[in-house]
């Protein structure tokens, strides 16, 4: 998967479009992504003991990953990911700057 924990995207399809947020958890098997502030749902909780009323509560829910794109930080816009090899070591590169990522 070309997207890490940590990386600025935007959504480029979807109820959430053109929306921009910090991917906050990954799930490479799924090909998956969380994203800050984008497909919030609404998730009903028990009573228990930490949440003796119990509730409705706003969550971040996952969105698959070819939803959004990357945005390269150079340019601020978003771009498609592409690899190289660099001192033996696998680093991603922006496809419209040619720059390295991270």
């Amino acid at each position: 998967m070309f997207i890490k924990t940590g990386d600025k995207v935007r959504v480029i399809s979807g109820k959430d479009k053109g929306k921009e947020g910090t991917v906050t958890g990954t799930n490479a098997s799924q090909n998956r992504v969380v994203v800050k502030g984008i497909n919030i749902v609404k998730k009903h909780e028990k009573a228990s003991q930490s949440n003796p009323k119990g509730g409705i509560k706003s969550v971040e829910a996952a969105i698959n990953a070819s939803n959004v794109m990357l945005i390269d930080p150079s340019t601020k816009k978003p771009t498609r990911v592409g690899y190289k090899l660099e001192n033996g070591k696998k680093i991603r590169i922006s496809k419209k700057s040619k720059k390295a990522i991270d």
